[in-house]
């Protein structure tokens, strides 16, 4: 498998989750996607549970696919290879969450270790930050990097669910979960893009993408 095609599998991982936060709700009867979370999809009794499961695997496996990417573009531009093993540790902590059901004690504990992974784009752009090929990507990195942050600020309120900021939220709290999988998706998938794109004079050397 070349770098190319390794690359690609951010976009591919995207796609596969969004078309299971799609679609899978579609099984549940009832169920609200403006009101309820992502873990009720796959709870426990549900009837959505093991394809839920399966889509976060497969998801996860993509991701492992596209975090090896980074870690050879990383080692070719003489970079840090942190944003690979950052990138990755999404893949085991949705790997755990669709495996541990919600209200299985250890759902929470792999839904909280994705704010590790979160922190992918700002990792990237520091990382990356004296890469003069990787400009483009560390600047949409930066940019991201807020946004994913503005995204889990807003995601706090569930900390405190009797709390000021969560009783506004509540009646729309699968948007604002849902907020911070997208904006972090359209980083994985715009990231993945640019390191694919042809004809972009800050791209990955050649001899990079052509493979090993």
């Amino acid at each position: 498998m070349t770098l190319r095609s390794r690359s690609l599998f951010g976009i591919v991982a995207a796609v596969v989750l969004w078309c299971g936060l799609v679609f899978l709700p579609l099984m549940v009867p009832g169920y609200d996607s403006v009101r309820q979370t992502v873990s009720e999809i796959g709870e426990i009794g549900s009837p959505a549970r093991l394809p839920f499961a399966a889509m976060l695997c497969v998801f996860g496996v993509c991701l492992l696919v596209f975090a090896w990417a980074l870690r050879d573009v990383s080692l070719g531009l003489g970079r840090s290879t942190a944003i690979a093993y950052v990138t990755g540790f999404m893949a085991v902590s949705s790997v755990g969450v669709g495996i541990f059901a919600y209200p299985h004690p250890l759902h929470n504990v792999f839904g909280m270790s994705e704010l590790v992974a979160y922190q992918a784009p700002w990792v990237l752009a520091l990382g990356w930050r004296r890469a003069e090929k990787a400009r483009s990507i560390v600047v949409f990195s930066w940019v991201m990097a807020a946004l994913v942050w503005c995204a889990i600020i807003a995601n706090l309120g569930v900390l405190d669910w009797h709390g000021t900021l969560q009783n506004l939220e509540r009646p729309v709290y699968g948007l604002v979960q849902r907020s911070l999988f997208l904006v972090w998706c359209v980083w994985l998938s715009g990231t993945s893009l640019m390191l694919v794109r042809k004809g972009n004079p800050d791209r990955i050397p050649a001899t990079l993408l052509a493979g090993k």
